[in-house]
């Protein structure tokens, strides 16, 4: 399982760049056809908002999937052992379960209602629920990561040398 999520968490992280980089020379692009050529772009305002949402939510699976989210640590730093352990299924089960429920059910209701619609997008043409699927890929991402943490957390308790926290610098 290990192997698996460290190549969901590498493939993600490439994809969060490639994301990134198209954002960036986007917004390049509209500065230049705006004050260059004095032709503003007409799709690049939408396609960075656009880029932005999906930048946001696979963002966040990588901050579940790294340990990287804002957490408070007074609790689990002082306990060991089998109360460490239940303490961090506990956290992970309630990320899984808001994940499940928030991002991948209500997610599927969105892109599906936005599909039946037939809503585009107004510069770019795009039907939007195709937009909307990051919100249940996010949480499909998010609930992956955080079965694998209960491994990790498992592993631990029961003498494994890996570490229940990965380092989180991009692989």
């Amino acid at each position: 399982m290990t192997t698996v999520t460290q190549a969901v968490d590498r493939a993600l992280g490439w994809v969060l760049v490639a994301l990134m980089s198209i954002a960036v020379l986007n917004v390049l692009w509209q500065v230049f056809t705006r004050f260059v050529l004095a032709d503003p772009s007409r799709f690049t305002d939408e396609l960075a908002r656009y880029l932005l949402i999906w930048i946001g939510l696979l963002g966040a699976s990588y901050a579940v999937g790294g340990h990287m989210h804002l957490a408070i640590d007074l609790l689990p730093s002082r306990l060991t052992g089998r109360r460490r352990f239940y303490l961090s299924v506990l956290i992970e089960a309630s990320v899984f379960l808001v994940a499940l429920s928030v991002l991948v059910i209500g997610g599927v209701r969105l892109v599906t209602l936005t599909l039946t619609l037939g809503q585009t997008s107004a510069a770019l043409h795009v039907p939007l629920g195709y937009v909307y699927v990051a919100l249940p890929l996010s949480g499909l991402l998010m609930m992956f990561f955080s079965v694998g943490a209960v491994g990790r957390h498992y592993a631990e308790l029961h003498g494994s040398t890996e570490p229940a926290v990965k380092s989180p610098e991009l692989h």
